[in-house]
């Protein structure tokens, strides 16, 4: 029909946005899996800083359906900083605490830091399409 604007479609504000949901799912899964490995057994990131993530991922998922393009690209720089500075936190304590033997980094750990580093990049992503 003449005189009808086309809709926008999602993702709004780009590629990046789309990067931002499946990078939210796989560091709120991240949460719930093993962030550490011990001779005495694993212990998930919900025992400590994962709990953080999850809720980062969920505002993640939620925020990666916005029309703003600035929301988006707010929330996606302090979602990153958070799940990249929380395992490399968990890390450094760790090994504050007993060094290199006996333990492993878990793959819930190793999941949500490279969720964070790929929102990273998706909110570079984002900020570049304007």
């Amino acid at each position: 029909m003449p005189g009808v604007a086309p809709r926008a479609r999602w993702p709004y504000a780009g590629h990046g946005q789309q990067t931002l949901l499946w990078a939210s799912v796989l560091i709120t899964v991240g949460a719930f899996l093993p962030w550490l490995m011990t001779g005495v057994g694993t212990f998930t990131g919900m025992r400590g800083a994962g709990s953080w993530t999850v809720f980062a991922g969920v505002i993640g998922m939620g925020v990666s359906l916005v029309r703003s393009r600035r929301v988006v690209l707010a929330h996606a720089i302090g979602i990153a900083a958070l799940t990249i500075a929380l395992p490399i936190w968990q890390l450094v304590h760790t090994i504050s605490l007993v060094g290199f033997r006996g333990w492993l980094p878990g793959i819930g750990l190793i999941m949500t830091l490279g969720g964070g580093i790929v929102i990273a990049r998706a909110a570079r992503e984002i900020h570049a399409e304007r």
